[in-house]
C-alpha cells in the first residue's frame, strides 16, 4: 500500500515537471491572450483584495497588541513601530497572504477548471482549434504571479495602519511620528526579498492549480478533489519556497 501511494506520488510528481515545462514552451509562442490575462488579473485581484486586507489589517492589530507589553517591560515602547514593521513587511505579511490566496486562488483555479475538464469544454476547444493551454493555463498563471506582489503590498500597507491603531489603543502616537518611526528601520531592501518571493508564490498557487484542474477525472468528486489537492500542495509548496528564500536570504545575507 505504501509503494503504491509513493509509485502515485512519483507519477504527479513527474506529470507536475512536464506540465511546467509545457507552460514555459507555450507562454513565449503566439497568439498571446492579453484580453484573458487583463480579466484574469481583474478576477483575481478584485476577488481577493477584501480577505487579503482584512487578513492584514487584523494581524497589524493582533501582533503590535501582544507586542506591547514584551516592549514595555524592557522600557522599549518607543521601538515598537519599527519592530512591528519589519516583521510585518519581511516576514508575516508575504506568507500569510500567500496562504490566503493559495486557499482563495487555487481552489477557485482548481475549481473552474476541473469542471471544465469533467463537461468536456477543454476538448470542445481544442476541436475548435484554440489552444486551451494557452488561454486557460498561461493566462491564470500568470496573473497570480502578477497580482500577488500587488496584492501583498497592498496587506502591507494596511497591515502597518492596523499596527498604528495599535499602538494608539496603549499609547498616544501621532501618524505622523508613526511613520517616521516605520521608516527608520524600515527600506527597501526589506520589501524586496517579500516580493521576489511573491512571484515565486504566486507561479506555484497558479501553476498547481491550473495543474490539478486541467486533469480533472471522475466527474464531480474529481472536481472536488481536485480543488482540495490544489490548496493542500498550495499551501505546502508556499511553506518550502519561504524556506528557501529565508536560507538564501541567510547565506547572501539579504535579511
Amino acid at each position: 500500500m505504501k509503494s503504491e501511494a509513493f509509485k502515485n506520488l512519483l507519477l504527479e510528481t513527474g506529470d507536475l515537471y512536464y506540465f511546467v515545462i509545457r507552460f514555459f514552451k507555450e507562454c513565449f509562442r503566439p497568439r498571446y491572450e492579453f484580453a484573458e490575462l487583463l480579466r484574469q488579473c481583474y478576477l483575481i485581484g478584485n476577488k481577493t483584495l477584501p480577505l487579503v486586507g482584512l487578513t492584514g489589517f487584523i494581524m497589524g492589530l493582533v501582533i503590535t497588541i501582544q507586542s506591547h507589553p514584551s516592549m514595555e517591560a524592557f522600557g522599549a515602547q518607543s521601538w515598537l513601530p519599527s519592530v512591528v514593521s519589519v516583521s510585518l513587511v519581511r516576514e508575516i505579511v508575504p506568507v500569510i497572504t500567500a496562504l490566503i490566496c493559495a486557499g482563495k486562488i487555487g481552489s477557485s483555479i482548481g475549481a473552474e477548471l476541473g469542471s471544465m475538464a469533467v463537461t468536456e469544454q477543454i476538448d470542445a476547444m481544442e476541436v475548435s482549434g484554440t489552444n486551451p493551454f494557452k488561454y486557460l493555463v498561461v493566462t491564470r498563471v500568470f496573473a497570480a504571479v502578477l497580482m500577488l506582489p500587488l496584492l501583498i503590498v497592498l496587506s502591507d500597507t494596511i497591515a502597518l495602519y492596523g499596527s498604528f491603531l495599535g499602538i494608539n489603543m496603549k499609547q498616544v502616537v501621532s501618524f505622523h511620528l508613526f511613520t517616521n518611526q516605520i521608516f527608520l528601520k524600515l527600506s527597501f531592501g526589506d520589501l524586496l526579498p517579500s516580493l521576489i518571493k511573491a512571484l515565486f508564490f504566486g507561479f506555484a498557487i497558479g501553476i498547481i492549480g491550473c495543474f490539478k484542474g486541467f486533469y480533472t477525472r471522475n466527474g464531480t468528486q474529481g472536481v472536488g478533489r481536485a480543488a482540495n489537492s490544489a490548496v493542500v500542495l498550495s499551501t505546502f509548496a508556499v511553506f518550502i519556497i519561504d524556506l528557501v528564500a529565508a536560507q538564501i536570504a541567510d547565506i547572501f545575507h539579504i535579511i
